[in-house]
């Protein structure tokens, strides 16, 4: 009887992985498409390109590490929430391209603060910074599932295809929103 539960159990996950999987297929970019406002997701591990008030293309992504809710400090490997700005872009030999996020903004600071005041952020600990949308390194290959898992520093992780395809048209200063 217990193996026939665990055949079942299993046949269960698998068709909800497939469901979730087919559910949350990324939409690809049209050639020349001009992107100037992003959406993240965490929760649902999406990143969502606009053209005006026009969906462009969705992405699957790996966010931070430390899961849900905001960045607090450094090394807590948590993806921002707010509202930020691709402030800058570059290429990157472990993740191919890279759009700097403007994290921190004035909320992350005080967040911070008030971490410093009441002790639950540490002495010597900095807010952190570096936090960007870019493509997944070689290795990420190798594992499957890779974004469906947090594994970031507490950036957001697409395919190095999307990534290239997002630098090319993501416009400069676009407002990037990234929701829990």
């Amino acid at each position: 009887m217990s193996v026939a539960l665990l055949l079942l159990a299993c046949a269960a996950v698998t068709r909800a992985l497939v469901v979730e999987a087919q559910a949350s297929t990324p939409t690809p970019m049209p050639p020349g498409a001009r992107v100037d406002r992003l959406l993240v997701r965490k929760a649902d591990r999406t990143l969502q390109a606009f053209s005006g008030d026009r969906l462009v293309a969705t992405f699957r992504a790996a966010m931070g590490r430390g899961g849900l809710g905001p960045k607090r400090m450094e090394g807590d490997g948590r993806t921002p929430e707010g509202q930020y700005r691709i402030d800058s872009r570059h290429h990157s030999r472990e993740f191919h391209r890279f759009l700097h996020v403007s994290y921190p903004n004035r909320e992350d600071r005080a967040r911070y603060r008030a971490g410093r005041r009441d002790g639950t952020i540490p002495a010597g600990t900095g807010i952190g910074g570096d936090i960007g949308v870019h493509g997944t390194p070689s290795w990420a290959a190798l594992i499957p599932f890779s974004r469906e898992v947090g594994w970031t520093e507490g950036c957001i992780a697409i395919a190095s295809n999307e990534a290239q395809q997002l630098y090319e048209a993501v416009v400069p200063d676009a407002p990037i929103e990234i929701l829990p």
